[in-house]
């Protein structure tokens, strides 16, 4: 068996996550993991997926965009690189960092650029505009789940993100992850 990365992207409708796993089933491919998400009203999806060694990548992607155009879907598949990277990665933590604010160009990017230069590896991001929220000014959340290496300057990286907030009229909470999942238990 080989891994691939396979990613679906089009227009919400029922049946989609049906469509996909019964055309790779046909193919005796197994989904190993899978994320799926609706934005607005577009479906977004991404399957690591094993695949029989003698199923070419570009058949069972012919396969897959053949299967799925009734539904008006794209598909793409890459080959998945090596789990083996060099090195050990950081030791680090899982912080939930959220954002609560007006909505502005390169909002995401500013905050992203920060984790980045502190090392940061973001494994979640979820951004959401709130059209007609009472308050016009508080019509967005960004939400990221960030691994934040022990060995950095936690006081810097926080007064950075700080900082920045402030000046977008932002409000910004860091919370370790177990501590934001505790107090955010129904």
């Amino acid at each position: 068996m080989i891994k691939v990365v396979i990613s679906i992207l089009g227009t919400d409708c029922p049946g989609i996550v049906a469509a996909v796993s019964r055309i790779l089933s046909e193919n005796h491919c197994n989904i190993e993991n899978a994320s799926q998400t609706i934005l607005q009203t577009e479906f977004a999806a991404i399957f690591i997926v094993s695949s029989p060694k003698e199923l070419q990548n570009d058949d069972l992607l012919l396969r897959l965009r053949s299967g799925l155009k009734p539904l008006g879907l794209y598909a793409f598949l890459k080959p998945m690189e090596s789990a083996e990277t060099p090195g050990t990665p950081p030791l680090s933590e899982p912080f939930v960092i959220t954002t609560t604010g007006p909505d502005s160009p390169g909002l995401i990017a500013t905050f992203t650029g920060i984790m980045a230069r502190f090392r940061a590896n973001i494994t979640n991001l979820k951004a959401l505009a709130r059209e007609g929220a009472e308050d016009p000014g508080n019509d967005s959340v960004v939400i990221y789940e960030v691994d934040v290496p022990i060995g950095i300057d936690q006081k810097a990286f926080r007064q950075a993100l700080r900082e920045r907030a402030k000046e977008l009229r932002l409000d910004l909470s860091i919370q370790h992850r177990d501590i934001f999942e505790a107090i955010h238990r129904a």
